[in-house]
């Protein structure tokens, strides 16, 4: 199963970079607030990052990842929970995770993702020396 999780590959590349999740932890692409929707670089950050579904957390970058044995049931009562103790409401989870594994399907394991608003792109990790 293809997943959003955090990671650290390709951050800094921005100035205004940030990564406050646990690595591999799994995201989910929160909405905008007003700010975060007229500007990807508004001061909130909603704009621009991934949130972690433990850490409540935001990330600007996210790593596609296949996670064999998680199934959707695992995905959604993830999200399910998330959800709940930030507020949202938890009823969506389905909903939520059908969409994010719609997103994710979409994207080749182990890309690096940008978010700017609605469009999101790949960041190119550098190739090791040599």
């Amino acid at each position: 199963m293809k997943l959003l999780v955090a990671t650290s590959q390709t951050q800094g590349e921005r100035a205004n970079d940030f990564d406050h999740c646990v690595e591999g932890e799994l995201l989910w692409i929160a909405p905008c607030c007003g700010d975060g929707e007229s500007s990807p670089d508004s001061e909130c950050g909603c704009g621009r990052s991934f949130g972690g579904l433990n850490s409540h957390l935001g990330t600007t970058t996210a790593l596609v990842a296949d996670l064999p044995g998680f199934t959707y049931s695992d995905y959604a009562e993830a999200l399910r929970s998330s959800l709940a103790a930030q507020g949202w409401p938890p009823e969506a989870a389905g909903e939520v995770a059908a969409g994010l594994l719609a997103f994710a399907s979409g994207w080749e394991v182990g890309t690096v993702l940008e978010r700017r608003c609605d469009l999101f792109v790949e960041r190119l990790v550098p190739a090791p020396p040599g």
